[in-house]
């Protein structure tokens, strides 16, 4: 979802899905790297890893693959940048914090105690990029929807379909982000000499799902009655963070979320 949005962003990239490159092995990862390198010998080289083990509660139980992509496979590719001299770009998660703080979390704040195994396992990758010393940008961002991915807002509009009522988590608050929104935002990171480090990449403003959904179906001009639960009520595999703010200070300030959401579902807000 996150690399079709960045590949519309930068056309002019070699981009590589898992069926060119699987990044869990070493050797294959540098050897890949080392041959694209040679084939463009002068130019400036920067890497964004969109790759990640992305499902939060399918992770509670695969902890192995969600470590192995997500904190090996970072290794490997940190590994392999830095053999050639290159900028990585690497994105993590909001979840790398515990998710009780109100005020939110600004760059600086130290992540963890992770909420859940798949939060773990995003540090772990960020800790990894950290020891490569190789030149780094870390982009957290969070609550992403887009095109061609499994989403919020796509399992809104399908569900909306079927049903005329449904029932919305109104105890957790974060940020939802466009995919597109989040590659300009990288765009503009390495095209703009903005200082190697963290970064929180997400649209303006905070929501709970419950708010997030009303919205979608507003500009949806979708004729659903949502009512609110409560995180109890609908019990996951994995934790979730009760507050999922991440605080912007230094990074390409994004639009608000509601603008980016009319945007994705073609309509103005409402």
């Amino acid at each position: 979802m996150l690399g079709t949005a960045l590949c519309a962003v930068f056309p002019d990239a070699m981009a590589w899905d898992l069926t060119e490159i699987d990044i869990t092995k070493a050797e294959e990862t540098a050897a890949k790297i080392a041959a694209w390198q040679s084939e463009h010998i002068g130019d400036e080289y920067v890497i964004i890893n969109a790759a990640a083990y992305t499902d939060v509660d399918g992770a509670e139980e695969q902890q192995q693959q969600a470590f192995l992509i997500n904190e090996v496979g970072v290794r490997n590719v940190a590994l392999a940048a830095n053999a050639i001299g290159a900028t990585v770009v690497h994105y993590s998660t909001d979840y790398v914090f515990s998710g009780d703080a109100p005020e939110g979390y600004n760059e600086l704040a130290p992540p963890g105690p992770a909420v859940n195994v798949y939060g773990e396992s995003k540090l772990a990758g960020e800790h990894e990029l950290s020891k490569a010393q190789v030149r780094h940008y870390i982009i957290r961002t969070a609550w992403l929807y887009g095109p061609k991915g499994k989403n919020f807002v796509d399992t809104m509009l399908k569900l909306a379909d079927k049903r005329l009522e449904l029932r919305v988590i109104n105890d957790q608050q974060g940020s939802p982000t466009y995919t597109k929104d989040v590659a300009h935002g990288t765009l503009e990171l390495v095209t703009n000499d903005y200082e190697p480090g963290v970064y929180h990449l997400v649209n303006g403003g905070v929501a709970t799902w419950y708010e997030f959904a009303q919205k979608i179906f507003v500009l949806a001009d979708k004729n659903v009655v949502v009512t609110p639960t409560t995180t109890m009520e609908y019990p996951l595999p994995a934790r979730r963070p009760t507050w999922s703010k991440l605080l912007n200070t230094k990074g390409p300030v994004l639009r608000p979320w509601e603008e980016a959401l009319a945007d994705y579902l073609g309509t103005k807000v409402a």
